[in-house]
């Protein structure tokens, strides 16, 4: 089971009481004496009611790895250390690259099988789930033909590039009586449950703005992300624009009516990067920005009306200390440094636990559907150079 974390807090100016616009009425005082306490009661519940659920059965999931991606290099050992999960096999189109990818990324698992062909993993009948890192433009298609054969799916970011292929993913799913989820792996990091607890306890405000960055320095190995067009599924927007549209949107309660963006297109018809404003009407807007040709960054911030939280590495890896900031108009100024947590572990192990005991994941189609439709939105408005409606 993947580490959770324990909060380390450091206050550089205790925050006041904070009344006003956007507080719950039953919101707390968040000052220095109760933040830590409330914050440690809530994870060691989050932590007591995960180790329930894994105790309730002996059971373990059983995955195949649809594809020798390099995502294979996270996921693969996140498979192999969930307590609910069992790595069966992994396939791909090349011939050997299973085996090799195997032999890179987890050299002692010698009883897990590999397959020369992505169809013989999906008539394995000792796979219960597959992981699926296919190119994004065959998300959709394998997605569906795993769905026939009965397999629940963690289809990597994008599901797909049209919201049409979702619906028809999401009816295959109920039909077959399957599970599927989007790979969005930073959602399951504790440090973003801190930042909507601290949001849910009025210390902000009301939420206005959210501004989500994702970039980094495109490097001869990833080359291929820019070899197809945005139709096809290339480019940053179908790589980390899906993050920055995703992470923008999770702290707004309000459906989106608009999106405007900007865009810079090299000869494939990938985008090299982009910018835009997703328009939650009444004056609330998210701002993504992300880019193949700048240094890294993986953060976002929101502002409210009375202060504002940053996360400053949403894509925290395993032995990195995830480190939260906020502050207030009063004077507060905070920053909490976490205890690392492995993001693909809790992913893995959280939709293993929904398959063996029947839950619903916890990022539905609808969610999906949503953020594809931004995303396509995003798109037509940097091609045309309009504002693109979304209602």
């Amino acid at each position: 089971m993947a580490t959770q974390p324990i909060l380390i807090q450091t206050i550089k100016h205790p925050p006041s009481s904070i009344q006003g616009v956007g507080r719950r009425p039953d919101a707390k005082n968040y000052n220095s004496s109760t933040i830590a306490v409330d914050r440690i009661e809530s994870l060691q519940k989050y932590q007591n009611d995960l180790k329930a659920n894994q105790m309730n059965t002996n059971k373990k999931l059983r995955w195949g790895i649809l594809g020798a991606a390099r995502i294979n290099e996270r996921l693969m050992p996140a498979i192999i250390e969930a307590e609910n999960a069992q790595l069966v096999a992994i396939a791909s189109r090349r011939p050997g690259a299973a085996a090799q990818t195997l032999a890179q990324y987890a050299p002692q698992q010698q009883q897990v099988r590999t397959y020369d062909t992505l169809e013989a993993l999906l008539d394995d009948p000792e796979i219960d789930a597959v992981y699926l890192p296919l190119a994004n433009h065959q998300h959709a298609e394998w997605t569906l033909r795993a769905i026939e054969q009965g397999k629940h799916v963690l289809c990597e970011k994008p599901m797909a590039l049209t919201v049409a292929d979702i619906d028809a993913i999401e009816a295959a799913a109920r039909w077959h009586k399957v599970s599927v989820m989007e790979g969005f792996m930073y959602r399951f990091h504790p440090q973003h449950a801190r930042v909507r607890e601290l949001i849910d306890s009025g210390i902000i405000g009301e939420v206005r703005s959210v501004r989500s960055s994702f970039s980094f320095m495109m490097r001869p190995a990833r080359i291929y992300r820019l070899a197809e067009s945005v139709e096809n599924g290339g480019g940053a927007m179908w790589d980390i624009g899906c993050y920055a549209i995703h992470s923008a949107r999770m702290f707004f309660d309000e459906a989106p009516v608009a999106v405007t963006a900007i865009a810079k297109y090299i000869d494939s018809g990938a985008d090299a990067a982009t910018s835009g404003i997703i328009d939650f009407g009444d004056g609330k807007y998210a701002h993504f920005d992300f880019s193949f040709e700048r240094a890294r960054r993986c953060e976002y911030e929101i502002i409210g009306t009375q202060g504002g939280i940053k996360c400053h590495n949403v894509w925290s890896m395993p032995g990195d200390v995830p480190v939260i900031s906020w502050w207030t108009e009063d004077g507060g100024n905070v920053e909490e440094r976490l205890s690392p947590a492995n993001h693909f572990c809790l992913e893995i192990e959280h939709f293993s636990d929904c398959i063996l005991n029947g839950n619903a994941p916890a990022l539905t189609l609808n969610d999906a559907k949503a953020n594809c439709q931004i995303i396509v939105a995003a798109l037509q408005s940097a091609a045309s150079g309009q504002r693109i409606k979304l209602v």
